[in-house]
């Protein structure tokens, strides 16, 4: 029999083996497999629910879409192609970590995951690409971001934790944002995703504290979103300066389609 932290493999009828994880944290089991349509492509689910998706063989290629919205505001954050500093508070199957390895090579990341037991299968089970300069740090994103070493400045913070209604509090607040947008560079850019059900109440409240927290927010998603009729993901980005407008335009041509970016007056149909 298998501990508990043990990964062992599961073969299902393609052949691909599925490899499995018990977290001691939450009590759940995080499972990795082949994904089918997907030539290189694997996800991780825990729980049973899908939690991310990785390309090893084109690791810019983001298979999910609230995911690829984070990625363009990445893009836009520096100079095309040029080495970064990011901070994900959240880790996941490091889909993002991939992406910026990929497209900005030379970048240093940091990388917070509450499951201890989760960075370590993700990191054995699907190898980050050769080159890559991550520190993975194991604990509570608020905790760890105080952690970090004095003087250490981010050009990118990713918050990828919020889902839901339920959202810890000591996260899904100003004071939070503030300490996050006190380790961004100069240039820096706060990005939160946040994952939420039909009228949007942690959306409004996260609208809220961030703008109270950064110069300047805006609010990328699919167009239908914004309706608030619907679950789904909404990304905020915060800025330190004015949102620059040709973000905006940036942000709504790369897609996925059909895309939407309120910024400004526009944003205030958000406010809680």
């Amino acid at each position: 029999m298998n501990e508990p932290d043990t990964p062992h493999a599961d073969t299902p009828a393609g052949g691909t083996p599925a490899l499995r994880r018990f977290l001691r944290t939450t009590g759940q089991e995080a499972v990795i497999e082949a994904d089918e349509f997907t030539e290189g492509g694997y996800v991780l689910s825990i729980g049973g629910a899908e939690q991310s998706h990785v390309n090893l063989s084109e690791p810019d290629d983001i298979f999910y879409e609230y995911l690829r919205r984070i990625g363009h505001v990445v893009d836009l954050a520096a100079p095309w192609g040029g080495p970064i500093t990011a901070l994900h508070l959240g880790a996941g199957a490091l889909t993002l970590a991939r992406y910026i390895q990929a497209t900005r090579p030379g970048s240093v990341q940091y990388a917070v995951e509450l499951e201890g037991e989760l960075l370590d299968f993700v990191l054995e089970a699907l190898p980050l690409p050769s080159g890559t300069e991550l520190h993975p740090l194991v604990g509570d994103a608020r905790e760890a971001l105080a952690a970090l070493p004095a003087g250490l400045a981010f050009d990118v913070v990713i918050l990828d934790i919020f889902s839901g209604p339920e959202a810890p509090a000591h996260l899904a607040c100003t004071e939070f944002y503030q300490e996050a947008a006190a380790r961004l560079t100069p240039r820096g850019v706060l990005v939160v995703n946040v994952g939420d059900e039909p009228g949007l109440t942690l959306v409004r409240s996260q609208v809220a504290a961030l703008r109270r927290a950064m110069a300047d927010v805006a609010a990328a998603a699919e167009a239908g979103m914004f309706a608030g009729d619907q679950p789904g993901n909404i990304i905020l980005a915060g800025t330190q300066g004015p949102w620059p407008s040709a973000w905006s335009a940036a942000l709504t041509a790369r897609g996925p389609h059909p895309a939407k970016v309120l910024a400004g007056a526009e944003l205030d149909v958000l406010s809680d």
